[in-house]
This record gives C-alpha cells, sequence and structure tokens, in this order.
C-alpha cells in the first residue's frame, strides 16, 4: 500500500504553512535609534550692567519662590527610606520618595542564571503625574518625599502600607498599597484632598515607566516572545516588539501591559483611563534590556476637593489559569493562537490545557507529560490518519489504469501527454471507482490546526518553564548538547539534539513515504518530501525543547501507525472488490467535481481553438 500524491502535498503543505509561520514569529529584530539628548546653550549678551544685574534678581526671586512653594508640599524632617511588602509569591520594596514600587522580585521563579526573577529594578522604572504647587509651578510625584504609614494587616490577611504627603493648607495626597495572599496582583489607590487645586481640568495625568530585563537565556528569543498588550474600548490588542514603536488610544483603556516569554507587568484603572498612549523602544545590544516601555495614562476625576484614583498592578507570570480569575481579559496575553491561527487557541484553552493540567498534576516528570499527550492526540487524529493512508492505497489499486490513459493521451511522435484530456479521464475513472482526488490531500490539510496549536502552546505554556527532561535543562528553552565556535547562517551557534531526533524521524517518514508512493517517478514528487526535513534543522533549532520532543514523539507514533495500518488494517482485497462495486453503481456527479469538468472542458476547446489558429 502507499501514499498518493495528494497525500504528500497534503503533508508537505502543513510543512510549509508550519516553516512560514515560524519564519514569521522568529524573524530578526532591528535596532533601535537612542533618543537623541538636546543640549541647551547660553549665549552671552552685551546688555548694560543695570538691565543684567535686573535680570539676575528676578531669576533669584524665582528660584526663592520655587523653593517655598516646593517646601511648602514637602515635610520637614523626612528622608528617603524603603519599605516592604511581601506574600507567599511577591516582595515589593516600596520608595518613600514618590511612594511608589522600587523593586519587584518573583519569590518562585529563577532566572536562566538561576538568581531570583526581578520584574521591576533600576531608575527607569517610574511611576509619576504632575501636581500644582502653586499658580505657576507644578512639581512630579515622584520628586515628593512622602511619610510611609506602618504596614497594616486586615482581617482577610491582606496587607497594606499607606504613604501620606501634604501641605500647610490642607491639601494631602496619598499612595496606597493593597497585596492579598498568594495574588500577583496589586491594589493601588491615590486618594487626593484638595483636588480641584492639585490637578487641572479634573484629569489626574499618570506617566509609567517600565523596563524589561532578560529573563531567559536567549535574549532574541525572549524579544520575539515579547508584546505591548491592552484592552481599549473592551477589546483586546496587542503589539509585537519590533525594535519600538507607539499607540494611542482615544477610547477608555482598561490595562496597559508588558508581556515577556513567561512575565508580564501591567498597570491597570478599576474605572478605566479616559484616554492613554504607549511607547517602547527595543535595543539591538542582546546585552542590554529586552524593551523599555511609557505609558501615558489620563484619569478623569469628578470636580471637587476630593478624588479617588482605584488603580492596580500586576507583576507576575503569564499564566493563563492565574490571569482569568482576574476577569479583565488579560489571559489573553497568553499567546496560545494568532493572526490566520488565532482560532486554535480555544483548542488550546479548553482540550489542551485541561488535559495538560490533569496530566501534570498526576505524573511528576514533564517529558513524560508530553509524550502522554502526544499519544492522546495522536489516538484521535488516527482516524484521519487511516482515510489519507486509505486514500493513497485506492490510488496504488487504480494505478495501473492510470498509467494506461497515460500512454493513451501522449503524442506518439513528441511524447508529450495531453495534460487536460488526461486530467479529464482520470477524474471520471476515480468517480467511477469511487474515489474522491482529495481524499489523500484533505485529511492531511485538517491536522493542520493540531500542528499549529501545540506549536503556540509548548511556545507559551509557564509550567513547561524550568522543567528538565533526559539531557533537556529547559523544556520552555532549546536544548543545547554542544557550543559551536561560531554561528552558522540559519542554523545558530549551537546543537539541539531534540531539533536532530525530529529532523531523523521526520526524514525516516519522507523516506518510507516516497517508497510506498505511487508516483515515485515524478522528479518533482521524488524531492518534495525531503524538503520540510532539512527547513526543520535550522528552524527548530533555536524553539523550545518541549516542542521538538513533541515532534519526535509525534513522529515516531505517525511512523509506526503508517506501517500498521498500510501493512496489517488495509485491505488490498476489500478495496478493489469495493472499487468494482462502485463501478456497478450509477455515477453522481458532485457540484465540484461538475465546475472542475466544465473547466477543464473550457480549457480544452481553446486549446484546440488555437491549435487550428496556428496551423493556419
Amino acid at each position: 500500500m502507499g501514499m498518493d500524491r495528494n497525500t504528500v502535498i497534503g503533508f508537505v503543505l502543513i510543512g510549509v504553512l508550519l516553516v512560514a509561520m515560524l519564519f514569521i514569529n522568529n524573524k530578526s529584530r532591528q535596532a533601535f535609534e537612542n533618543e537623541p539628548v538636546q543640549v541647551a546653550k547660553r549665549k552671552a549678551d552685551s546688555l548694560a550692567a543695570a538691565q543684567l544685574q535686573a535680570k539676575q534678581n528676578q531669576q533669584i526671586d524665582t528660584s526663592k519662590a520655587v523653593a517655598q512653594s516646593q517646601n511648602a508640599f514637602q515635610q520637614t524632617g523626612l528622608k528617603a527610606d524603603s519599605v516592604v511588602l511581601e506574600n507567599e509569591l511577591v516582595k515589593i520594596v516600596f520608595d518613600t520618595k514618590g511612594a511608589q514600587p522600587q523593586r519587584v522580585v518573583l519569590k518562585n521563579y529563577k532566572k536562566f542564571d538561576s538568581t531570583q526573577v526581578v520584574l521591576q529594578q533600576g531608575n527607569f522604572n517610574n511611576i509619576s503625574y504632575k501636581v500644582n504647587e502653586s499658580s505657576n509651578h507644578t512639581i512630579e510625584s515622584s520628586d515628593i518625599l512622602f511619610a510611609a504609614q506602618p504596614v497594616v494587616v486586615n482581617a482577610d490577611k491582606s496587607q497594606t502600607v499607606s504613604f501620606v504627603a501634604g501641605d500647610s493648607t490642607g491639601r494631602k495626597i496619598i499612595h496606597q498599597y493593597t497585596i492579598r495572599p498568594n495574588d500577583y496582583m496589586i491594589d493601588f489607590t491615590i486618594s487626593v484632598n484638595g483636588a480641584d487645586n492639585l490637578f487641572s481640568g479634573n484629569m489626574l495625568n499618570l506617566r509609567w515607566q517600565t523596563e524589561a530585563e532578560q529573563i531567559e537565556k536567549d535574549h532574541k528569543y525572549e524579544a520575539t516572545q515579547t508584546e505591548i498588550g491592552f484592552v481599549k474600548n473592551n477589546e483586546f490588542d496587542f503589539e509585537r516588539l519590533g525594535s519600538g514603536g507607539s499607540e494611542d488610544f482615544t477610547k477608555p483603556v482598561d490595562w496597559i501591559g508588558t508581556k515577556q516569554q513567561f512575565f508580564i507587568t501591567a498597570l491597570a484603572a478599576k474605572s478605566k483611563f479616559s484616554s492613554a498612549s504607549v511607547e517602547w523602544k527595543a535595543p539591538a545590544d542582546t546585552n542590554s534590556f529586552i524593551v523599555r516601555t511609557t505609558v501615558n495614562a489620563h484619569y478623569a476625576i469628578a470636580a471637587g476637593p476630593s478624588a479617588v484614583v482605584p488603580l492596580q498592578l500586576y507583576y507576575g507570570p503569564s499564566d493563563y489559569n492565574i490571569l482569568k480569575k482576574y476577569d479583565n481579559k488579560m489571559q489573553n496575553m497568553v499567546p496560545y493562537g494568532s493572526g490566520i491561527f488565532s482560532f486554535v487557541k480555544y483548542i488550546n484553552r479548553h482540550f489542551l490545557l485541561p488535559v495538560f493540567n490533569f496530566l501534570q498534576s498526576n505524573i511528576a516528570s514533564m517529558g513524560i507529560v508530553i509524550l502522554l499527550l502526544t499519544l492522546l492526540i495522536r489516538l484521535i487524529t488516527s482516524p484521519i490518519l487511516y482515510k489519507s493512508y486509505l486514500s493513497g492505497a485506492k490510488m496504488k489499486v487504480l494505478k495501473p489504469e492510470v498509467d494506461a490513459l497515460k500512454e493513451k493521451f501522449k503524442d506518439p511522435k513528441t511524447g508529450e501527454l495531453d495534460q487536460q484530456a488526461f486530467s479529464m479521464e482520470q477524474m471520471k475513472l476515480w468517480r467511477t471507482a469511487g474515489v474522491s482526488p482529495l481524499g489523500g490531500c484533505l485529511p492531511a490539510l485538517l491536522q493542520i490546526p493540531i500542528f499549529m496549536s501545540l506549536y503556540y502552546f509548548f511556545q507559551s505554556n509557564i509550567d513547561l518553564r524550568g522543567k528538565n527532561f533526559l539531557w533537556a535543562s529547559d523544556l520552555a528553552a532549546y536544548d543545547s548538547i554542544a557550543k559551536l565556535p561560531f554561528s552558522i547562517p540559519f542554523y545558530g551557534d549551537h546543537v539541539s539534539l531534540f531539533t536532530l531526533t525530529a529532523v531523523i524521524t521526520s526524514l525516516i517518514i519522507s523516506i518510507y513515504s516516497m517508497n510506498n508512493m505511487q508516483d515515485n517517478n515524478n522528479p518533482v514528487m521524488k524531492y518534495m518530501p525531503y524538503i520540510f526535513p532539512v527547513l526543520l534543522l535550522g528552524v527548530f533549532n533555536n524553539l523550545p525543547a518541549a516542542l521538538t520532543w513533541y515532534y519526535t514523539v509525534s513522529n515516531s507514533i505517525t511512523l509506526i501507525l503508517q506501517i500498521v495500518i498500510q501493512k496489517y488494517i488495509i485491505n488490498h482485497d476489500k478495496i478493489l472488490a469495493q472499487i468494482a462495486e462502485n463501478r456497478k453503481k450509477p455515477v453522481k456527479k458532485s457540484k465540484l467535481a461538475e465546475r472542475m469538468e466544465a473547466m477543464q472542458e473550457q480549457q480544452k476547446k481553446l486549446q484546440e481553438q488555437k491549435n487550428k489558429s496556428t496551423k493556419k
């Protein structure tokens, strides 16, 4: 028994689509140019001594006024200090200058160098907004020294810390942070007394800056998996990192966040920001950060002296199960499907993820979990595979008759085949025998959603991160068994063993399929099955070991099923009897067959007219 041309084309098409998607998702990053630094230059003037002295006096008076206004809002005797708030999952160090998070550590996750995952640290990270110190002077909240209040443990075991700043006129700003047990989401509330005096136009204009440091071992790959996500006008959307970009939101915004490969930092407004903008920049230097993001968000406050701005900060993993419970569409940041394959996210969320969670809760080895998941998927898709091979077997039975048709429609002088006439007769032959020309191709195409859903699943599931199996120390990253002293174009500077096993098993399938294919003399078909395995060698070398391990197992199962189905399940004599029985039945043309025959007939007439014109 064997595979027909349509079957092979179907599987090759899967390969082409998959490789195209891999290329899109792994496109190289371009460097962004650093922002130009504007240097102000002063010019000497030739004014009279009296005019110069007047200007100097005016500058001195202005400086005194600014100093007085600043001192009016700062509380004397305060010094910059830090306060720690933590639960079982996250530790946040707050700075009293600006009353904002200074350092955020995730307790249960390690970086590629075995140090703790730190989602925020460094001077670029900042939360700030302008307040009116006086009628002609503003100050950034990040420059104000707040007084830290004692940490309060609430009845529900949550913890709250407040930072207070005010002046002698009764104006007051309070930053309050609340962290709950076993939760990554932090409530951040800004309470203001004298808001009508401190803010212009009943609007709080918040600037939020974050810097995402490298967490995974491959900087370039982590950058390809980094996105800027947001919910605007109640709809989730995202932008890929590239070398940088920007986005303006004129409609209400729920939250804006930066998703690295497996971790998210996000700012949310419980009552929505009325408008916002975001800008991000990514360097080409792989020794630097992944991305720097700046958000300018505008929050409308009610008219009057008092205002409360309820915000939230998320510092945590890109885990679908965790994010879903917040009911704010943040789970969409987990890329379980995008682009033309966005529909596979439903397969991942509602089938693969529940099955995966069940398996990992009962099995210690993540490699075995992947193996069992693969077995289940191959079991489910085996009827599709069977139909594909059955179609191939039928085609092979009809091969002698197809060969006879080729000889019949060959030009005796030139030996060229009249392709149109041959195709029409071949369609009739298949139809009378009850064979569908798409019988081998369609089942193969139906497997594309499975291929793509697993491609996204194994790249995005944080539960694979840090899990070892056989020689792979981290199934969420490539498994390197050797480091090359140079980089090979399209391949890289390391050798991934699971990539080699995936390629080798793919080649074995191709060789076996080629030997059993009915049309193995066609030079194009002869080499086509080898293209995809060769491309895998370069494309898969930088992908997670979980994915290449899955393909190794899947290919091995496919090869076994192919041999078993073709050698022991498909009955050659039964197929011959069925074809003979089909030929006795009246032939009913499908709409598709009628259209194809009409097109072929029209092309044949056009060709005949063309030949007559040429002879004349």
